[in-house]
């Protein structure tokens, strides 16, 4: 890690990413939008050796507003200690979805799955979102594929870091299915 680190240009930056995600993923309102977030690496060091709340605060700070806005729930991924599970808030889970006993930590689930935990009014643990997430953001190499829905899509942003995180962004969208004489529905592109 060399000099320090904007954490006011980090928040800003998480709100751009999120707000251009959104308008080119455009899930439906009550959909997931799910973030794997390494701290470390938007400090400038090694995923998963050097965690910073700070970082992760100020993630949190730019991108839970404009989610909010979207009428989105935010999945925020744990780190591969915690199985990459995910924090949500109860209220997002349909009846009955099983939850698990977890309490994440720092360097147990990553200062991004604790700032969540903190921040949400009712957090609950879940190994897997009930049908996926509509979109997601990957801030620093957390691999959030597996929590996309099954069709996941690249979106290129105007950023691609945030922080010295490498940023990589997707949506899901539909399968297509039938031959060569089907049609589709544009706007579900």
């Amino acid at each position: 890690m060399s000099e320090a680190l904007d954490f006011d240009l980090v928040a800003q930056q998480a709100a751009q990413a999120a707000r251009e995600l959104l308008e080119a993923a455009n899930p439906a309102p009550g959909d997931f939008f799910v973030v794997g977030c390494s701290s470390s690496e938007i400090v400038g060091g090694h995923i998963g050796k050097d965690s910073s709340l700070d970082a992760a605060a100020a993630v949190y700070a730019g991108i839970a507003p404009v989610v909010k806005q979207h009428g989105l729930w935010l999945a925020a991924q744990c780190c591969e200690h915690l199985n990459r599970a995910l924090i949500v808030e109860k209220a997002a889970l349909p009846p009955f979805t099983p939850v698990v006993n977890v309490l994440p930590q720092p360097h147990a689930g990553g200062s991004w799955a604790t700032t969540c935990w903190q921040k949400f009014e009712h957090p609950a643990a879940v190994e897997a979102l009930p049908f996926g997430a509509g979109a997601g953001m990957d801030i620093g190499g957390t691999l959030i594929g597996m929590h996309l829905r099954p069709v996941a899509v690249p979106v290129r942003l105007s950023l691609n870091h945030i922080g010295r995180a490498i940023l990589l962004c997707g949506r899901s969208r539909p399968k297509y299915i039938g031959g060569e004489r089907a049609h589709y529905q544009p706007e579900l592109r």
